[in-house]
């Protein structure tokens, strides 16, 4: 009996031993990540705020990492050209992508596009929120919102410019125009660039500006604030009130988002979620993006999924009210 119990026995201490084996290799086997570069496309050219902060970021998770984390600019089609291409990639990780509000206009403003917006990408972190600001140039006189409404009843077609059709800033002044009950003419752009110049020459009347764009040209006084599009007062501008402040219940603004291929596993979604979390919750980050005239918002993958619903809601109605469309 004796035998027979410790021949048991030790049958039992080798499954233990077997099984316990079969986990270890089991997590052996399991794929780490990452284990070769990663590429965060951005579907604007270099330099823009978009491509400051998906460099940011980057640039952190790299030392994270220990793998390269490669900023791939994609500029295109108003980001249809970058979209498109992350949306076709696998979901392993290894493409990301770095977009903003423009994500959810697209689905309202084109006729058809080669990729759903919503079901072709998996929202992993919002970063950030830059608000807009209504900023005239030096032909209008007006200081504040009552004034510039004044103004723009008295000149009938004053125009407001934008930096292209369908773009955050296009249909924020499409909005504006109908919430005042304006008669406003929308010149747009190709770019901030061209469109700050012609704003700060006095060619057109007033735009609405991501404030990272207008922010030096406020503090040098070459344009004038007057509300901001925004639930508070911007650190940066804080004497410029909001709209709801100045009388006029109304708010607009980009942000900045890291999303996947709907493709990727909810896993691999959550942990590089966590790091980006990590990252944009370090004070240098968060002072980065407040020098842009941002606010760090550091949202995962649900209450950012909860956000782009909301999004594309607000954006469907300025683009119906502002009447553009894109083939």
């Amino acid at each position: 009996m004796n035998i027979r119990n410790r021949v048991a026995g030790l049958l039992a201490c080798l499954g233990v031993l077997s099984v316990s084996g079969t986990g270890a290799a089991n997590a052996a086997d399991a794929p780490a990540f990452p284990t070769k570069p990663v590429s965060i496309v951005v579907p604007y050219a270099a330099g823009g705020a978009t491509d400051i902060i998906a460099r940011l970021i980057g640039k952190r998770l790299g030392e994270v990492w220990k793998q390269p984390v490669v900023v791939v600019n994609k500029p295109g089609a108003g980001t249809v050209l970058g979209a498109g291409f992350v949306a076709k990639s696998p979901g392993d990780g290894y493409t990301l992508y770095m977009t903003t509000a423009a994500h959810t206009i697209s689905g309202s403003l084109y006729r058809s596009l080669p990729y759903d917006p919503v079901k072709d990408f998996a929202p992993i972190n919002l970063s950030a929120i830059v608000p807009l600001v209504l900023v005239v140039g030096p032909t209008v006189p007006a200081k504040d919102l009552p004034e510039l409404l004044a103004y723009a009843r008295s000149h009938p077609g004053a125009t407001y410019a934008s930096p292209g059709n369908g773009s955050p800033q296009h249909l924020a002044g499409a909005l504006f125009k109908s919430k005042a009950g304006l008669e406003l003419t929308h010149v747009p752009y190709k770019g901030d660039a061209p469109m700050l110049s012609d704003l700060m020459g006095g060619q057109v009347q007033m735009a609405f500006v991501t404030l990272s764009s207008a922010l030096p040209h406020i503090k040098s006084g070459k344009l004038r604030a007057i509300a901001l599009a925004h639930s508070k007062r911007s650190p940066t501008l804080p004497n410029v009130p909001t709209f709801t402040q100045a009388g006029l219940p109304f708010q607009a603004a980009t942000w900045f988002g890291l999303f996947s291929p709907a493709t990727m596993p909810s896993g691999l979604r959550q942990k590089i979620n966590e790091d980006v979390t990590r990252i944009v919750a370090e004070p240098a980050t968060r002072a980065s993006i407040e020098d842009l005239g941002g606010d760090a918002v550091n949202e995962g993958p649900k209450e950012f999924s909860a956000f782009i619903a909301s999004e594309s809601k607000r954006w469907a109605e300025a683009v119906k009210v502002s009447g553009a469309q894109v083939d």
